[in-house]
């Protein structure tokens, strides 16, 4: 199989809700405002949520199609999407 195009985006993604994470904490330790601090984890909740859109559309993109063009059939295909659709 191929290399995941799409993986250098969603390493950048996390690593930007990586460090917003470093921030929140940072925040909760110095006792900054409580908007400030929702702010922030909505940025990580953001981040996280695009990050995994991505890679599940990549993964319905390419690995799905992959397996039918294997002759691994739809039938497998589908059953993987089913499993996918449960981290939606």
């Amino acid at each position: 199989m191929s290399t995941h195009t799409s993986h250098p985006d969603i390493i950048k993604r996390l690593k930007r809700a990586e460090g917003h994470l470093r921030s929140i904490l940072a925040m909760l330790e110095t006792e900054r405002p409580c908007i400030d601090i929702a702010q922030q984890l909505q940025a990580v909740e953001s981040a996280v949520a695009s990050a995994k859109k991505t890679l599940v559309q990549d993964h319905i993109d390419h690995c799905l199609e992959h397996a039918i063009a294997e002759g691994r059939g739809a039938g497998d295909a589908i059953r993987e999407l089913k499993q996918l659709t449960k981290y939606l």
